[in-house]
């Protein structure tokens, strides 16, 4: 059989585009990067999606007005298509950027043979879509009730069925051509970070307005790579933008010999080096693995079937590693991974006391730790609470209160009427059958996690069916809550709480809260939380995650440790705490170099 790395699938629409010169970038056509994308896209167009993998691809194409310092620890923010840092008013109110002049979107037959500039009115627009409640963007409760004017607006197109563009918004203005004023319903020194989220890309209304429901499909920005082939499920193709001004490699080191080695080889570099990026999307761990093994990727993440041939008992890397030139660079991703109940399921939903109990006692059945050691290879630790360290919030004496213990879950269901029938599996206090229906993918790690969670219920007398598809497919299910229980990670959009408390903010249903959660001391504790600094919230946060733990829409697993292992003519590699995109940063060895 054909791993999924070499094969195509032919049902899908292949998208190409012209080719590409490289006259004016520095990057070069014969470099080219090859990565995997370990679950499919979901298309482009990132002010109607949320997914991962999409937003990677995104974050190269779409350019925000900030972004972050490559090397910087802590993380910092550093202009883009701005030509300073704002200038801040009113004690962190008012927020005033200007644009560099100069910058320019790509060609597209929507601009009709003309040179489309980047202006401030770009931004003003793309929030805006954030802002169109048509959209469901998951990006709407970064900003909801933050600017002003804009929630008028919002009720206004909820009324009327249509979302005016062109009406003024006090909050959000172009004073000039290359001038943008925000000004927030109250101080928040936090919206910089915001505004460097890949939602927050400019995107220009021309385009919008040609490609309509297609625009998934063709992003148009103003970034270092635009898409040059797509097949759906399977190929993405990144081109350098011939027309992107480029940079020069200029990063101050934290001191660490990983830093050091990057600023030796790479300062004074225009970037960018890489001419094109080849994305395959395997999802199978093994295939993977083999086409890293085989020089057929660059880099990727070291799957957990394969640490124990790779890393030795200390998580170095095996002799025979460090022989072929391999590199390992460790992460501690900024993230939470979980397991999601959907609070509108008529058999495991609801506020009643006995449903309460059944979400309880199946949180009590996971055993984390074998979750860990099988699943991850000890590359994990613990969530404790729904904020994740390295982010503002998190606090490292938290405890959850919820930990493995079977017997008392077993308990808990004979108390609240679970009886026991003759096959041994319970049923509801009404009598009807009991079977968790939970959604998973295809792959070996998925297969161990079903067996995992098989064996964990069959433990407690709960009958579980597992149904298989693909997490794009699976994301839609879950954002239109129309799924049992799934599995899911969120990584930091930028490094403020408020980034996963949201999650579960009832007005964030068919958004990011994909367990349909509502509750109104959840979202009272929210909404006190975002009305102080968020040097002030990590209180509030902490009641949250209690608050979770006594209704149970989420089941917090653990943090994963990621081990990038990278090919050694792979140049500039630094895995970051919240950009998932490296590619404008890196470069590939010339042979004489290798």
């Amino acid at each position: 059989m054909k791993s999924k790395f070499s094969s195509v699938a032919l049902f899908s629409t292949i998208i190409a585009f012209a080719s590409i010169g490289y006259a004016k970038t520095p990057a070069q056509a014969d470099k080219v990067l090859r990565i995997a994308f370990e679950a499919p896209d979901d298309g482009f167009d990132m002010v109607k999606t949320f997914n991962f993998y999409s937003g990677n691809v995104a974050d190269v194409i779409f350019e925000r007005l900030l972004q972050y310092d490559y090397l910087a620890s802590p993380v910092k923010l550093v202009p883009s298509t701005a030509e300073s840092m704002p200038i801040i008013q009113e004690h962190g109110k008012v927020y005033i950027f200007k644009i560099k002049p100069g910058i320019y979107f790509t060609n597209d037959p929507a601009f009709k043979g003309k040179r489309r500039e980047l202006v401030a009115e770009d931004y003003v627009y793309s929030i805006k879509r954030i802002l169109d409640p048509k959209n469901h963007s998951s990006s709407f409760a970064f900003i909801d009730h933050k600017i002003v004017g804009a929630n008028v607006l919002v009720d206004q197109a909820k009324k009327s069925g249509r979302f005016d563009y062109d009406a003024p918004m006090e909050g959000i203005k172009a004073l000039d051509r290359y001038t943008i004023q925000f000004t927030l319903t109250q101080p928040d020194y936090n919206f910089p970070y915001i505004l460097a989220y890949s939602t927050f890309g400019a995107v220009a209304r021309e385009v919008v307005e040609y490609y309509k429901d297609r625009l998934g499909m063709h992003p148009v920005g103003t970034g270092p790579y635009m898409l040059s082939k797509y097949v759906p499920r399977s190929k993405i193709e990144l081109v350098a933008n011939p027309d992107y001004r480029g940079f020069v490699w200029n990063y101050k080191s934290t001191g660490t010999a990983w830093d050091n080695q990057l600023v030796k080889e790479m300062t004074g570099k225009k970037m960018p080096q890489i001419g094109k990026v080849n994305i395959s999307i395997i999802e199978e761990e093994q295939s993977r693995w083999l086409a890293f093994k085989s020089k057929q990727l660059d880099f990727d993440k070291l799957t957990s079937s394969s640490v124990p041939k790779v890393l030795d008992q200390n998580n170095q890397l095996k002799a025979e590693m460090k022989q072929q030139g391999i590199l390992l660079y460790p992460n501690k991703e900024a993230e939470i991974t979980y397991t999601m109940l959907n609070m509108r399921d008529p058999i495991i939903g609801g506020k009643s006391l006995d449903k309460v109990a059944l979400r309880r006692a199946i949180a009590m059945s996971f055993n984390l730790d074998e979750y860990i050691r099988i699943l991850r290879k000890g590359q994990a630790v613990k969530a404790e609470m729904l904020v994740p360290a390295g982010v503002n919030g998190h606090n490292p004496n938290y405890r959850s209160s919820i930990g493995y213990n079977p017997v008392l879950a077993n308990k808990l269901l004979d108390h609240f009427g679970y009886k026991k029938a003759a096959d041994g599996y319970r049923t509801l206090p009404n009598g009807n059958a009991l079977t968790l229906k939970i959604n998973t993918e295809s792959g070996s790690a998925s297969v161990m996690y079903s067996e995992l969670w098989k064996k964990n219920l069959d433990a407690i007398g709960i009958r579980a069916e597992f149904k298989v598809s693909n997490f794009a497919d699976n994301l839609k299910a879950a954002t239109q809550c129309q799924y049992m229980i799934w599995g899911g990670a969120w990584h930091a959009d930028y490094p403020e709480g408020e980034n996963f408390t949201q999650l579960l903010y009832g007005p964030n249903v068919g958004r990011a809260n994909q367990s349909c959660y509502q509750s109104a001391a959840y979202d009272r504790l929210y909404k006190q939380a975002m009305q102080h600094a968020p040097e002030q919230r990590m209180p509030f946060y902490e009641k949250m995650s209690r608050q979770i733990e006594a209704d149970h829409p989420f089941i917090l697993q653990d943090t994963r440790i990621r081990n990038w292992v990278i090919q050694p003519h792979v140049q500039g590699f630094k895995a970051h705490p919240i950009m998932n995109t490296n590619w404008q940063y890196l470069d590939i060895a010339s042979p004489r170099q290798k």
